[in-house]
């Protein structure tokens, strides 16, 4: 398995820790937001002292070499701390994602040497004004340079838009349309005809630098493109999207834990009608404990994708698209409801969720927004729907019913019921072509995610009990109960909705999808709920 032992990587967390601790204070982090100021000093000192942005970089270039697991588990913590610096740190990795990913080993040991020796700031320079998260559909031309009828560089034209640490990186991946098709540069701040635009003026995250990028006949030697190759750039930025976006998925996971911990305690604290908020239903069953189940249920899914990825496994988009998708919704989702947890507290700057709420919004933009993951994610399971024959679903409730046998309290008999589900909802789309509208495709990826992330977290609350939140296994498996339920529910309710709303054609789709077994199976969650709400306290008591 790729990656640091458990040992190495506590050692990188506590330290962490301890330098938020001591130097990220609530009033500091507001300062910076308050100036959009990017600390300049701050990104140094997690670099320079504590060598984080190693993290990132193969022992052999001189980093550390650390895994999925222990990116995600540092992406938590700093998204926790400040989504602003922490989208900081992720720039620079995405930044070097292509040179890892393609560039030549000699590519390789030039930059990401730098990059570790020195502690450089890198910046991904894909996006654009008009293409958006489109990258196929590019602006900015590398046009080749010859000499005795040889290429030995290229002039490289064009605007980026959005890109985090463009205004303070030392080193730029861009991506640039060559005669052979979409490819990556490598460019140097300072470089003649390569300027830089003002830093946005950005709703959250303001204490990372976004800005734009301008490219005038901007000459790269043919040595700086990467791999040597033209027209590898897709494939070469596709390779990463199941690892960068695990990473954006722990930042959703850091941020809507970072509003609910602050969020619980105060309920613990404020007194109404003769008992704390914490003690009634109309406050933890709403605001508190739906976000928390659906969090842990995303970082069920995050750790799943992080095993097969260290493990070695290839081509896992989807499941990165997955686990963005439902964390990055699910911590939007838990900051704004701890707004609301915390009344006019909430509302205000000092208290921080405002701010959390803020930050935690662009998880669900950038590196795809949830919309391409639920493009992404339906795509690739309707052609496993079809390539099957309708069993990929049908097989895997089979595998959890086996699991509810053995294990009865993890939810997997109801997580199958969702699965079965989704089976008839695919197989009646495709019966009945009603993927020809595209919401139809796009709901189907939602439902997908919540079916999944069930799933997962019923077949691993008991087997692979995280390491990353102090909440004990018959807690989890509590939180595992909830979600099957909510997802069987969602997928049978939604599915048919949206299935009668196309024209489909099926007068017992309803009992076909189980829908009067899966009410039934919502007995008994109002007590997983309390017994939740309780854990949750317990956990994180006031102070």
């Amino acid at each position: 398995m790729a990656g640091l032992d458990r040992k190495e990587l506590n050692q990188v967390l506590i330290t962490l820790s301890k330098y938020a601790e001591k130097r990220l204070t609530n009033d500091f982090l507001l300062e910076l937001d308050h100036n959009d100021e990017f600390p300049q000093e701050v990104l140094d000192e997690l670099y320079q002292d504590i060598g984080l942005h190693l993290m990132f970089i193969p022992e052999e270039l001189g980093g550390m070499g650390g895994g999925a697991y222990d990116i995600y588990r540092v992406s938590e913590i700093m998204a926790g701390i400040d989504l602003g610096i922490a989208t900081g740190v992720l720039a620079t990795f995405l930044g070097s994602d292509p040179i890892t990913v393609g560039g030549t080993p000699e590519q390789q040991e030039r930059w990401m040497g730098r990059i570790a020796e020195e502690g450089l700031l890198v910046a991904y320079g894909a996006t654009e004004p008009q293409a958006g998260s489109d990258l196929g559909s590019l602006k900015t031309r590398a046009i080749p340079v010859e000499e005795d009828g040889q290429v030995v560089g290229y002039k490289i034209s064009g605007r980026k838009q959005w890109i985090s640490n463009g205004g303070v990186a030392t080193l730029y991946t861009i991506l640039a349309l060559a005669p052979g098709g979409p490819t990556w540069f490598v460019i140097e701040k300072g470089a003649e005809g390569f300027s830089t635009g003002k830093p946005e003026d950005k709703h959250g995250i303001r204490a990372s630098n976004t800005a734009a990028l301008f490219l005038e006949d901007v000459y790269a030697p043919a040595g700086d493109l990467v791999g040597l190759v033209e027209g590898q750039g897709l494939a070469q930025a596709q390779a990463v999207f199941g690892y960068t976006r695990l990473m954006v998925a722990a930042f959703g996971l850091g941020g809507g834990w970072s509003a609910l911990k602050r969020a619980i305690p105060y309920s613990q604290l404020r007194i109404q009608g003769g008992a704390p908020l914490s003690q009634k239903q109309g406050h933890s069953h709403k605001l508190i404990v739906p976000n928390a189940v659906r969090l842990e249920a995303a970082r069920a899914y995050i750790e799943w994708t992080a095993r097969r990825i260290d493990g070695g496994e290839p081509d896992l988009q989807t499941e990165g698209a997955v686990a963005k998708y439902l964390a990055t919704e699910a911590g939007n989702k838990a900051a704004e409801d701890s707004i609301q947890a915390l009344g006019g507290y909430g509302y205000t700057k000092e208290y921080m969720v405002e701010k959390v709420k803020r930050d935690v919004k662009i998880t669900t933009i950038y590196e795809g927004t949830s919309e391409i993951m639920e493009w992404t994610i339906a795509r690739d399971r309707w052609q496993l729907h079809l390539k099957t024959k309708g069993a990929y679903y049908n097989d895997w409730a089979a595998r959890l019913d086996q699991i509810q046998r053995a294990e009865p309290n993890n939810g997997a008999g109801v997580a199958a019921m969702a699965m079965r589900a989704l089976a008839q909802v695919l197989e009646r789309s495709r019966i009945d072509r009603l993927t020809r509208n595209q919401h139809i495709l796009f709901r189907l990826g939602e439902l997908i995610a919540y079916a999944e992330t069930a799933a997962i977290f019923a077949e691993f609350v008991t087997t692979h009990p995280t390491e990353a939140i102090p909440l004990d296994v018959p807690t989890r498996q509590a939180m595992a109960r909830i979600h099957a339920r909510d997802a069987a529910l969602n997928v049978a309710a939604e599915g048919l909705r949206w299935a009668i709303g196309a024209g489909q054609s099926d007068a017992n789709l309803p009992q076909s999808l189980n829908l009067s077994g899966i009410y039934a199976a919502q007995a008994g969650l109002i007590e997983d709920m309390d017994f939740v709400a309780k854990k949750l306290n317990e956990a994180f008591p006031a102070k």
